[in-house]
């Protein structure tokens, strides 16, 4: 069995209507690895939100040029971006453990609606102030010891559902 790489794998380029936003994000090894993971999954653009990121051989190196095929902007306040969003119809998802968030697996992600995915940094997550404002705030059921991921870790298992559910099977719901 041969394996394929990205010239010969019979994957369609898709792009969905989900906007990843990040909130103080600025690891130059985590950004990178989310632009990967934003092109890997079809994401419309990401949004980075606090401080401004890291350009440079760590974030490129983890990235393999995909911070170069993913719209991407730089923005200082995540609650205005969260507040132009949901002015603009996006579903606001904060992928965050809380005491009333639910989790992923039992979450149904509105179909026909632009998605805006919001990640939080490792130290902090999401803040308070956006979780306010979230129309659905989602987890990842944790076994182990630690009640935390790395947040690209976490942001890979968000990206799959949400694509999962709303657009893997779009063909035969027509």
């Amino acid at each position: 069995m041969k394996q394929l790489n990205h010239y010969t794998t019979n994957f369609t380029k898709q792009t969905f209507p989900i906007t990843l936003v990040c909130d103080n994000i600025n690891n130059a090894p985590n950004v990178g690895s989310l632009f990967r993971t934003a092109d890997a999954f079809g994401v419309e653009k990401i949004i980075f939100c606090g401080s401004p990121i890291p350009i440079g051989r760590k974030m490129t190196k983890t990235s393999r040029a995909t911070e170069k095929a993913v719209l991407f902007e730089e923005k200082e306040s995540v609650l205005e971006i969260v507040n132009r969003l949901k002015l603009e119809n996006y579903q606001i998802i904060s992928l965050e453990i809380t005491g009333n968030s639910q989790s992923i697996d039992s979450y149904v992600f509105p179909k026909n609606q632009n998605i805006a995915l919001v990640v939080g940094d490792e130290a902090f997550g999401v803040s308070e102030a956006v979780l306010n404002l979230s129309d659905a705030v989602i987890h990842i059921d944790m076994f182990g010891q630690n009640s935390s991921m790395n947040v690209v870790q976490a942001t890979t298992i968000a990206l799959y559902e949400i694509t999962k559910q709303c657009f893997k099977n779009k063909n035969l719901d027509n």
